[in-house]
């Protein structure tokens, strides 16, 4: 009976599609970008069952055959794919006022962004506005991550702690757990503002990975999600099971700041002793704590508990799991590459001298002598690492997808308003006509393009892309990703301080492997293991 009812409602919504595409086509006569013939609702179906990354050797061979523009048609909507430089910066730069939307969002998306009410997923519009101004002004602006100093000095340390344990136990080190966890303590720390325990950290790392990992297998139900929620009602109870998870330990959290900030703000009436905003004993402003005051523009009201998870969520994930991907790319190129390595080392090492000798006990991390983050600023082969990185390995294949504001014409084409345009991030990373020999890890590409770029103050690179989009890691544009600053810096601030530490070599007969894989962000297939020796016995 539920086979029947497959095969009848796929029919029926293919002529459906095709008489409807057949008169969008007669009453536009503009054309959309090139792209393959669809076969309406199966060839939806066959696309919605695959990632971007299954997608991307496609997307190369039409690029290949029809150029930097092409479209596929993916569930209700036309999906256009840039794969040029130039044409990203006429879209995202040059008219980003247009190309600054974002796409409807498709019914699983919906459930873990409460309706587009977060930062990456919310139409361009006063909504939009308010929680970005809020994340830059009020997390993200340097004098507030500065005020964050302490805490990544104190992660830092934790993170050294544990790779000095496994050194001990002469095992390889599997660095992306590790440094994941360090990540993980700092961006808690960031959004909620009170240290947890060990057990608590790990509860919140755990629900959120499970709904990154998971989720690419729930977009079977964004095709006809009314019939779907009938056909795939035990798919679709897991994915509400995995909000609620999410809901369940992260409300606990966000209940106990505002009691905390309560507390605080009743003993500073009390004994009038306010000496300053946020945490009064350390100095901190939490994510949370930005956020209850907040009053949503449309609908003049507060933002709900739903809402409140999903920012939450978004500020951990979008803060973590793309730096920690990144850290490992960079840690295996220079286990890979060990004269890389050394030129490195020298350069941390002619600015801050030799590393003390590691003697470490649980408890006592701040006693190590850190590479500062103000001595970063000296380091520009270490910066030049970093940019190669993301050049060579950016975290995310392609950006979140945008959505123009009103129908616009690219490079001669139709770009519908309810297309969504997606843009090739790694193909731009590795387009020849732009980078030299684009699959070696060469970081002094970088240094050649700031000695080219005295007339413009020395800058390394313009990593926003708004002279020139070379690559775009971060995206561009209105939409580029808020947090790229803060995530250079941890970046930075967690690489030298781990090579002026440690010599990371190679498992004996074991040639890293750069393969990757899709999970939340495009990893390692297999995970980088490696063997440190502290420089300083």
């Amino acid at each position: 009976m539920e086979i029947w009812f497959i095969i009848v409602t796929i029919c029926l919504a293919a002529l459906l599609k095709f008489i409807t595409n057949f008169f969008n086509q007669c009453n536009n006569k503009r054309k959309l970008p090139p792209g393959p013939r669809n076969i309406p609702v199966i060839g939806d179906f066959l696309w919605l069952r695959k990632s971007f990354s299954e997608l991307e050797p496609f997307l190369r061979e039409l690029i290949s055959k029809y150029g930097p523009l092409v479209t596929l048609r993916i569930g209700s909507r036309p999906a256009i794919f840039v794969g040029s430089h130039s044409l990203a910066h006429r879209a995202l730069i040059q008219n980003g006022a247009v190309f600054c939307d974002r796409p409807r969002a498709i019914a699983t998306g919906r459930v873990l962004n409460s309706n587009q009410h977060n930062v990456s997923s919310a139409v361009y519009g006063p909504l939009w506005r308010l929680l970005r101004r809020n994340l830059n002004s009020e997390i993200l602006h340097p004098s507030r991550v500065k005020s964050f100093s302490h805490a990544r000095r104190s992660v830092l340390g934790i993170l050294i702690r544990r790779l000095l344990e496994a050194e001990s136990e002469s095992a390889p080190v599997k660095a992306v757990d590790h440094f994941q966890y360090a990540m993980f303590c700092l961006l808690v720390l960031m959004c909620f503002g009170d240290k947890l325990d060990e057990d608590q950290i790990k509860r919140v790392e755990s629900v959120q990975r499970d709904l990154l990992l998971s989720f690419q297998r729930f977009n079977i139900l964004n095709f006809w999600p009314g019939v779907g929620k009938i056909v795939f009602r035990k798919r679709w109870s897991e994915l509400y099971q995995l909000r609620r998870n999410q809901e369940n330990v992260l409300i606990p959290l966000i209940h106990d700041r505002i009691k905390s900030k309560q507390e605080r703000e009743r003993k500073r009436r009390t004994d009038k002793s306010d000496n300053g905003v946020g945490d009064e004993e350390d100095g901190i402003v939490a994510y949370v704590d930005t956020l209850l005051d907040l009053e949503l523009p449309d609908e003049k009201r507060k933002i709900n508990d739903g809402e409140m998870v999903s920012l939450c969520g978004e500020f951990l994930s979008a803060g973590t799991d793309t730096t920690s991907t990144t850290f490992q790319w960079i840690m295996a190129n220079l286990v890979k590459y060990p004269q890389i390595q050394a030129k490195l080392y020298e350069e941390i090492s002619s600015i801050m001298g030799e590393p003390p000798s590691l003697q470490l006990s649980k408890g006592k991390e701040e006693n190590i002598v850190f590479v500062k983050e103000d001595d970063l600023q000296k380091m520009t082969y270490l910066k030049a690492v970093v940019l190669e990185a993301l050049r060579r390995h950016p975290p995310g294949h392609f950006v979140l997808p945008h959505a123009v504001t009103e129908d616009v014409e690219l490079d001669g084409y139709l770009v519908p308003k309810n297309a969504s345009v997606n843009f090739m991030v790694a193909e731009m990373g590795l387009d020849p006509k732009v980078w030299e020999n684009p699959t070696e890890f060469k970081p002094e590409r970088f240094l050649m393009s700031a000695n080219d770029d005295d007339k413009n103050g020395g800058e390394l690179f313009d990593i926003t892309g708004s002279r020139e989009i070379k690559m775009m890691p971060f995206g561009a544009g209105r939409r580029i990703c808020p947090g790229a600053g803060l995530a250079l810096l941890h970046l930075e601030y967690f690489v030298a301080n781990l090579v002026w530490y440690f010599e990371w070599k190679a498992v004996d007969g074991d040639d890293v492997d750069l393969s990757e894989k899709q999970e939340f962000t495009i990893v390692m297939k297999n995970p980088l293991r490696a063997h440190i020796t502290a420089r300083v016995k």
